[in-house]
């Protein structure tokens, strides 16, 4: 049977499919179909010829509900909270985005204050009713909302993180009045004591409950009537997946869904490449690129992820930094008369100038083609309109009195360093040296890019892996099933009976353990991960703390862990001071069952010089200077080839540009590692 792959981004729908019995793998890019987006992924899979009979699993990743958040693309949803907190999600926590900007404009909230409605009740943080519910209040203000055509409503009290009664009464009503209305309650979201987060978690879960449902159910449908019936697993942006049905229950839990499976590749080469425990990912489409951190083949994780200024997202998720540089970025020019590259995007339709779609604007693919780092025919795939390039970057050059090359190279050159100066920032953000990492580059785009950006960040090793054109599709074949649970604990450390501790958490385990039960996959086995959110007493903010399967009848060791996590994540510690619970968490992950067919390295025995992968040569331009540059076939490749640069490596779906002076050689894995 076949395991199939797929991630829809903003320019490309990519697809990635192993047979689990054989090795063979085969891969397709098609263009993402923007209005219709399940038309692409029906086309992705329809390219590599495989009859849905023989498919066992797809597993799915797109960034649908992050458009749609972003987009404000939703049917108006209603807000129930407490009195005195309508206008929390409005408020945030009354920062500035930028400090000094007196004419900022804060983004609009995803419900507005005319759909946000209040309940005189109160339930205080210690769980105790201060304020009883009124029923015939409730029912009064739900049949209004009812009248006002919301398909969906949050409801977000004050303390419910402690007390869920009343939260769950008002739905409870509401469903008596309305079965069919979809309802969001913030103590099943996410149950934490900062309002703010969890408010805002709850509304995206409301809002997007009609988004994911439509679009999961239509492609249930399409992949119904094309004759697939082996189980759909959606990607989490936690690294792991779930089935449809979840997702359609969790939807907040899919807003970095397509990143996270690049992610998960990297990990795997983590976990693979001995010298290389240690990589950034990164992830270059059409559209985006996107960083993140794999250490010891596991993703970084943040509970502080931010869709947009002040709206904090606190489920658990990987930490993917993104912003808009891709092939598609468009160039332009700015007020002072500087020549900028993105945010914004040409995307996939009409496309950049060479596609011959309609676009008219100069994009970083424009750049390429005329410098010579791209083949202008794709590999046969794809006709480039070189003259309609270069007409879009000389009208941006003449602009900023460039000439067309040193425009085309000036358009690079910002992109490149727009994508270092977000990896310098992912990693600053961490507390983490680049010099200690090696720079995975994924995404069709991406390799193009990567010895420049490893030169600028002063990394000495690239891995470009086999696949990295559809290197978030290829992810998506190694992702397992995984749940992120979490409840409110709070207590000082020395305080807590060890006896309560493990209870709380076994409740914990044993929900996550009824989810993975409603899963269709076939799992290999189920293992459980504990954490706690702890800080100093006193402290604002918490840290993530490893704890130990066993508790014991002692909490030292969660002290210990828990000064070494501080330390780790701030540079100090101190053991004078009383560590706290804040909430407790459980990680349980089902392990998919997989045929060991896949992924087998060949053994690397000598080295070679890659002559039999030489299919020519082009002039490619460096530094305003055109020199002749040797074309490799990645196809033909053997462990143990090394190739010098300057060169450039054709892969199926991507291209990688060897800068001059560095080397390239392949592992036994087919991997480029690249040394700059």
């Amino acid at each position: 049977m076949w395991r199939i792959g797929i991630d829809v981004g903003g320019t490309f729908t990519d697809l990635f499919a192993v047979n689990e019995a054989t090795g063979e793998t085969r891969t397709a890019k098609v263009l993402t179909t923007k209005r219709r987006l399940v038309e692409g992924v029906m086309a992705a899979l329809a390219k590599p010829g495989i009859p849905p009979g023989e498919i066992g699993e797809i597993v799915h990743g797109s960034t649908t509900a992050t458009n749609a958040l972003i987009e404000r693309a939703f049917p108006p949803s209603a807000m129930i909270t407490s009195e005195g907190f309508r206008d929390t999600i409005e408020i945030g926590r009354q920062r500035r985005s930028h400090l000094y900007d007196p004419y900022q404009v804060k983004e609009k909230p995803l419900i507005p204050r005319r759909l946000r409605f209040t309940l005189n009740e109160r339930i205080s943080a210690q769980g105790e009713v201060v304020r009883p519910l009124d029923e015939n209040a409730t029912r009064a203000l739900a049949e209004r909302i009812l009248g006002l055509g919301v398909e969906t409503i949050a409801i977000c009290f004050i303390n419910a993180y402690a007390d869920a009664r009343h939260e769950r009464r008002v739905r409870e009503i509401i469903k008596e009045m309305a079965p069919k209305m979809r309802v969001a309650i913030s103590s099943e979201t996410r149950p934490q004591f900062r309002e703010l987060g969890r408010f805002v978690t709850t509304v995206v879960r409301a809002v997007l409950l009609p988004v994911m449902a439509n679009y999961l159910q239509e492609l249930e449908k399409s992949l119904a009537a094309w004759g697939f019936k082996g189980s759909l697993l959606i990607i989490k942006s936690n690294g792991g997946v779930m089935g449809p049905a979840a997702a359609m229950e969790r939807p907040e839990e899919l807003i970095e869904s397509g990143p996270a499976g690049g992610v998960a590749y990297a990990s795997a080469l983590s976990r693979t490449l001995s010298e290389h425990s240690k990589i950034i990912h990164t992830d270059m489409g059409g559209t985006s690129f996107d960083v993140s951190i794999v250490e010891d083949g596991e993703g970084l994780i943040t509970n502080s992820y931010e869709l947009q200024w002040e709206m904090p997202i606190i489920t658990p998720m990987l930490d993917i930094r993104s912003i808009g540089a891709g092939g598609g970025s468009l160039a332009w020019i700015d007020e002072g008369g500087s020549l900028r590259v993105g945010p914004r995007s040409a995307g996939s339709e009409p496309g950049p100038a060479c596609y011959g779609r309609g676009g008219q604007e100069a994009t970083v693919t424009d750049a390429n083609l005329m410098l010579g780092r791209l083949e202008p025919t794709l590999g046969g795939k794809f006709n480039l309109d070189i003259d309609a390039a270069t007409r879009a970057v000389t009208k941006v050059g003449e602009k900023v009195g460039l000439d067309p090359i040193a425009a085309a190279e000036g358009i690079v050159a910002i992109c490149t360093e727009n994508m270092a100066q977000a990896i310098r920032l992912a990693l600053a953000d961490r507390g983490r040296d680049p010099r200690d990492f090696a720079l995975a580059s994924f995404g069709g785009a991406g390799a193009m890019h990567v010895c420049w950006i490893a030169h600028s960040l002063g990394i000495p090793s690239v891995i470009v892996p086999a696949n990295a054109g559809v290197a978030s599709a290829r992810g998506a074949t190694l992702m397992d099933l995984r749940y992120d649970l979490e409840r409110f604990f709070y207590a000082p450390v020395a305080q807590t009976n060890p006896e309560d501790l493990e209870r709380a958490f076994k409740e914990i385990e044993e929900e996550g353990k009824a989810l993975l039960a409603r899963e269709r996959a076939k799992l290999a086995s189920i293992r459980t991960r504990r954490t706690a959110q702890m800080r100093y007493v006193g402290q604002s903010y918490e840290v993530l703390t490893p704890i130990a399967e066993s508790i014991g009848k002692s909490l030292d060791e969660v002290a210990a862990s828990f000064h070494k996590a501080h330390l780790r994540e701030y540079g100090v510690a101190s053991e004078e001071f009383e560590p706290a619970f804040v909430s407790l968490g459980v990680t349980i992950i089902g392990t998919v069952e997989r045929s060991s067919a896949n992924g087998k390295a060949a053994s690397v025995k000598k080295s070679t010089d890659g002559k039999q992968a030489l299919k020519g040569d082009r002039k490619v331009i460096f530094d305003g200077k055109k020199v002749q540059t040797n074309l490799y076939d990645a196809s033909k490749l053997k462990p143990g080839d090394s190739v010098s640069g300057p060169a450039i490596v054709e892969h199926e779906h991507s291209c990688t540009v060897l800068s001059p002076g560095s080397k390239a050689s392949v592992d036994g894995a087919m991997n480029l590692i690249i040394k700059v």
